[in-house]
């Protein structure tokens, strides 16, 4: 009788390995997160009443540093086309309506 080698099972789970922060790099993180927020919330308080008139529930996609917005029907390709022209830059999505996101929570 031939002896039957058990099959390697394929590693189950994450492929790369969790960032581990420490609370305050996870405190400064999210501090950022919250600042660039609120810069590209200004943009979009300062553009919404005018662009909900004609562009009611399309996206707007806010790049904060140069003030330029981008409006498209079409989440992604409002995204894509501020990519283009900042390349590497953080970008901010908003939806066109009265609170600015998608759905409920």
């Amino acid at each position: 009788m031939t002896e039957t080698k058990p099959n390697p099972t394929a590693r189950r789970g994450r492929i790369f390995p969790e960032i581990q922060w420490t609370p305050e790099q996870h405190a400064q993180w999210e501090a950022e997160r919250q600042e660039f927020r609120k810069r590209s919330q200004v943009i979009f308080n300062r553009v919404k009443p005018e662009l909900m008139q004609t562009h009611y529930n399309w996206y707007i996609t806010i790049e904060p540093d140069s003030g330029e917005y981008f409006v498209n029907q079409d989440e992604m390709e409002g995204a894509f086309l501020a990519h283009e022209k900042y390349p590497g830059a953080k970008l901010y999505t908003f939806r066109i309506n009265e609170t600015g996101v998608c759905g409920t929570v």
